[in-house]
């Protein structure tokens, strides 16, 4: 049986590549994860959906063959640089990132604005909800790591910050 921290290791993994959806049978379990599919726009979220069932009450299917590739990394978990000095403003849920209020109004934060604590950054969209994001710390935006509109997951980098 699967511990709770060998299914978090294959869904990072599978977060990772480019596998949208995942079966596993074993014993008396099955588990099934799934990359949640957005809009016709946005190919892939991070968001994963778990299901776990008892075999006897699922249909019995053998297991996916799958061969190991490597597959690029994703362009919003690289960062430009690896300054340990540089903050990251991470995504505290998953969501959609809105760089402004509405669409026909300027960012609340680009390149080399100047921060402080309490400065919204950016809203993340979850459930209908619009949450504001503050900086949390003063400083000056280096780099904005998330683009209009990109589906985000928990704890990515949004914006990189060097504190003052």
């Amino acid at each position: 049986m699967l511990s709770i921290e060998d299914i978090k290791a294959l869904m990072k993994e599978m977060d990772a590549s480019s596998i949208s959806e995942l079966k596993y049978e074993a014993e008396n379990m099955k588990i099934t994860l799934k990359k949640a599919q957005a809009a016709a726009a946005v190919a892939e979220s991070g968001q994963m959906l778990v299901q776990s069932a008892p075999l006897q009450a699922a249909q019995a299917q053998p297991a996916p063959q799958t061969a190991q590739t490597a597959v690029p990394a994703d362009t919003a978990d690289q960062t430009p640089s690896d300054d340990a000095s540089l903050h990251k403003i991470t995504a505290p849920m998953v969501g959609t990132f809105y760089s402004s209020s509405s669409p026909d109004t300027e960012p609340f934060v680009t390149k080399g604005s100047k921060v402080d604590e309490k400065t919204v950054v950016c809203i993340v969209e979850a459930m209908k909800l619009f949450n504001e994001i503050e900086a949390e710390v003063r400083g000056t935006i280096v780099d904005v790591l998330a683009e209009d509109g990109q589906l985000v997951e928990y704890g990515q980098p949004l914006f990189l910050v060097k504190e003052d």
